[in-house]
């Protein structure tokens, strides 16, 4: 479920009671509703008392709240900022996905990042146009760490299965040889302390979630088959609890 428009922790404590209820009455198990928060309003990214309320609300889920979803046109509309220059790569949307992002660390509360409203329909030409906006729309959430997004429009997929792939093939070969040298303690010129390691590992099992690498080419690259590569990352084995 999705909880939109959220603009206090008290809406998130009354979410919580619904699910309750509903499992009650449903005789579902315990805590087997769950829901993601919409941040759409300025009110998340900052309350009256000046505090990033989108944190004591990942907390008041009760470790129910599943992901924090970017909404790109609520958020930047509420702003005041044009239509023109509403998009996933304005400043005012990278400060949000920010606050998001350091409100949900270390909590496995998932991350996505909005969308593009420029749909690739009408000429060749305006498909090859929007095309080309949002693969370089979904490279640079990848790049900062939003590794999911919403779509609007099934020939957006295209473009998202191509910008992942393309963004995970080329930092494969660095990214196993750092974590090659890492386990062999090897002079290799870069220094990666512990959580460089956790990084490169965890990105390298997105790598292999996603199907840009196999787990062949993974224990050529850095010698660690799926699961030593999960213990490293500090993730749960493939199928099985938040990543």
């Amino acid at each position: 479920m999705t909880l939109p428009k959220v603009t206090s922790p008290a809406q998130v404590v009354a979410m919580v009671l619904a699910c309750e209820r509903l499992e009650q009455a449903l005789g579902l198990a315990e805590r087997s509703l769950a829901f993601e928060l919409q941040v759409e309003t300025p009110q998340a990214v900052c309350g009256t008392d000046g505090t990033a309320l989108v944190a004591p609300m990942v907390h008041a889920a009760r470790g129910r709240c599943r992901g924090l979803h970017y909404g790109t046109y609520d958020y930047s509309a509420s702003l005041g900022i044009a239509a023109a220059q509403q998009s996933m790569d304005h400043p005012a949307a990278d400060h949000a996905k920010a606050v998001m992002q350091v409100a949900a660390a270390g909590t496995g509360v998932r991350l996505s990042d909005g969308s593009t409203n420029r749909l690739p329909v009408g000429s060749s030409a305006q498909v090859r146009e929007a095309w080309a906006v949002h693969a370089r729309l979904v490279r640079r959430s990848l790049g900062r760490g939003f590794y999911q997004g919403w779509d609007l429009h099934p020939a957006q997929l295209p473009t998202r299965y191509a910008a992942t792939l393309a963004f995970f093939r080329e930092g494969l070969p660095e990214a196993g040889r750092r974590l090659a040298n890492y386990g062999a303690h090897a002079d290799s010129g870069v220094l990666d302390e512990p959580a460089t390691a956790r990084a490169l590992a965890g990105y390298v099992a997105r790598a292999l979630d996603c199907g840009a690498t196999d787990p062949a080419e993974v224990e050529r690259l850095c010698g660690l088959d799926r699961a030593a590569l999960d213990r490293l990352a500090g993730r749960a084995p493939a199928g099985g609890g938040a990543r």
